[in-house]
């Protein structure tokens, strides 16, 4: 089955579009924690001996409420992690590079100073499928899969300079400043995704949401590479990979949790292959 990119973009504008609503619920689970100098807020549920921690990355704008659906129904069977990136929710805002790089060895340092082992089950929605593309990598020998839900690839943002001026009004207006930031480094996170060693090895689920409502409207606000060229890489991009499409929603951890639970369930139960031998580990 082909690889659809999603045309509605969250990024860039989401504002106009509408507010991510999840449930409060998250919020009175979380325990925020002084790690490395500053508050991260995070939920971690623990159980010994299931195997492989589950590893949750937010989109942009999103807060680990969002995962809670799913949270729910994998906590009887996995130890679960889900925090929020510095400047969301109550976690401290940094001064640190908002690219995913930075925001890649920040996660796996807190990882760390949680007592949270390797290997990991990486999930990652929308911009945070971006980052955990770039964590499994660089650290393949830590990743024992990667579940995709609704995620951007690399090239698929332009560069910043590249928007349209009323896209960076936008941006400026709408979003806080982490999230600029955040948004400003898409395209380049997305290069040095492309310059690490391929994954083909590791066990990959992508969910993507193909709307089939009459009402779906489709826009970009020029800050998407929707070309021909673009759309041919990105679908080839991890030929061995599962590839689920429903009719959800961006945010297909709200509207599909049971989905996303079962594509991390078969990653659970996956085989653990042998570590490549161009494990990145020791990068910085």
């Amino acid at each position: 089955m082909p690889i659809h990119i999603p045309r509605l973009p969250v990024l860039v504008l989401a504002a106009i579009a509408g507010t991510v609503l999840v449930s409060a619920r998250g919020a009175e689970r979380a325990q925020v924690e002084r790690i490395d100098g500053r508050n991260v807020e995070s939920i971690t549920w623990r159980q010994p001996g299931a195997g492989p921690v589950v590893v949750f990355e937010n989109g942009s704008r999103a807060t680990l409420d969002s995962w809670q659906a799913v949270l729910d129904a994998l906590r009887p069977d996995a130890t679960l992690f889900a925090y929020n990136r510095p400047g969301y929710g109550n976690s401290e805002a940094t001064d640190s590079a908002r690219d995913g790089s930075t925001i890649v060895e920040q996660l796996r340092a807190t990882l760390k100073r949680k007592g949270l082992a390797p290997p990991y089950v990486l999930v990652g929605h929308s911009l945070g499928g971006l980052y955990m593309q770039l964590f499994a990598r660089r650290y393949p020998a830590e990743v024992k899969g990667l579940v995709l839900v609704d995620a951007l690839y690399p090239g698929i943002v332009k560069k910043p300079e590249d928007f349209p001026f009323t896209t960076r009004v936008g941006k400026w207006l709408f979003f806080s400043n982490t999230v600029q930031r955040e948004i400003d480094m898409i395209h380049a996170t997305g290069e040095t995704v492309l310059a690490l060693p391929g994954i083909d090895d590791k066990p990959i689920v992508r969910l993507v949401n193909r709307p089939l409502s009459a009402g779906a409207v489709a826009v970009d606000f020029g800050a998407f590479n929707l070309d021909a060229q673009t759309r041919t890489r990105v679908r080839g991009m991890y030929p061995k990979a599962k590839t689920v499409v429903a009719d959800s929603s961006h945010q297909m951890q709200l509207t599909s949790p049971d989905l996303v639970a079962g594509a991390i369930r078969e990653m659970l139960a996956a085989p653990t292959l042998p570590a490549p031998a161009n494990d990145n580990k020791d990068k910085p």
